[in-house]
């Protein structure tokens, strides 16, 4: 989850800079930051201050990335490095949408 974070606010701060519309991303980039907020509470005891709302639509965002995310893996036949990400990204992602649902 910290790469995909990671991606995510790269890819806001270049859409922002060339003035493109930055929704999406920016919905995207707050549920998976919400998710791994929510992962690391669980797992280290970190902080976590959210909204039922922000919770609610980053479970959203989130189970709508699923699947993309499937159909990037079925795509790939064999094993190969992306095949392997992509399934640790949606393993990620259901983790962090199980922890969420917890806090609801």
């Amino acid at each position: 989850m910290d790469s995909t974070l990671k991606k995510l606010e790269k890819a806001y701060i270049k859409m922002n800079d060339e003035g493109k519309n930055i929704t999406v991303v920016r919905k995207r980039r707050n549920s998976i930051k919400i998710g791994l907020d929510s992962l690391q509470n669980d797992w280290e005891d970190h902080d976590f201050n959210y909204s039922k709302e922000d919770i609610f639509l980053a479970i959203e965002v989130l189970y709508s990335l699923k699947p993309s995310i499937q159909k990037q893996i079925d795509k790939v036949d064999g094993s190969s490095s992306q095949k392997t990400l992509n399934e640790k990204r949606l393993k990620a992602i259901n983790l962090s949408i199980s922890s969420l649902e917890k806090r609801m």
